[in-house]
């Protein structure tokens, strides 16, 4: 039972991982393996939680552990794989500009993490720094195919939108078995399709999620 609630701080570690290995990549010029990465790490984040919740197992130590997977992940990992694909060009003022994002996103955390729990059921103030790191992600993924201004853009606005007070509906309600595996499948097979020509040398990396979800869904299952 104990190993058992363990369960969401090991996914919540993995997600942390993936940031590390994102950071990695990217200063090594592996853009897509890095932005591959972060999209993993969304995946295990949208894991955890409900993990927990369904484990009984919330706890303030898997809170924090948390929010750090969160800002590495999505908040530092995003701003490295955006400055080495684009900002580099820039010198030192790219760098300071990509570092930006990190900051926002801390603060979006923290805000967060000191806000009435009740007021999170249902929507999110801001954009969530996990959809922001996301989106950042996907568009370095297709960079070929967006022009540089559009990634500036949107980065920009990411920045400015996590601190801000818009309501972005949450999901949290929604039936995971029913829409998280068709999502699950879908971020799966778009990366096969992205990944084809070279799969063959990071497999691993791409299902990492897949063994643990089908072990969150067995154990849901026998629970009913």
């Amino acid at each position: 039972m104990k190993l058992t609630k363990k369960i969401p701080n090991m996914v919540t570690l993995g997600n942390l991982y993936c940031g590390f290995l994102s950071i990695g990549f990217a200063a090594s010029g592996q853009f897509k393996n890095a932005a591959i990465l972060i999209i993993i790490g969304m995946m295990l984040d949208s894991m955890d939680g409900r993990l927990a919740r369904m484990l009984q197992a919330d706890s303030v130590l898997g809170k924090e552990l948390d929010s750090l997977a969160d800002i590495v992940t999505f908040g530092v990992a995003p701003s490295f794989l955006v400055y080495y694909t684009y900002f580099f060009q820039f010198g030192l003022l790219g760098f300071i500009v990509a570092g930006l994002f990190p900051l926002f996103g801390a603060y979006r955390l923290a805000r967060f993490n000191t806000s009435p729990p009740k007021s999170s059921l249902h929507y999110f103030v801001g954009v969530p720094i996990t959809a922001a790191g996301g989106i950042l992600a996907i568009l370095t993924l297709f960079g070929d195919f967006i022009p540089n201004i559009v990634t500036t853009v949107i980065f920009t606005a990411m920045c400015f939108l996590m601190v801000s007070r818009i309501r972005i509906p949450s999901l949290k309600e929604v039936p995971l078995p029913k829409y998280g595996t068709i999502v699950t499948l879908f971020i799966g097979a778009l990366l096969f399709v992205i990944y084809k020509g070279t799969y063959e040398q990071f497999p691993y990396l791409i299902y990492i999620a897949t063994p643990l979800y089908i072990a969150y869904l067995t154990y849901r299952f026998i629970k009913r």
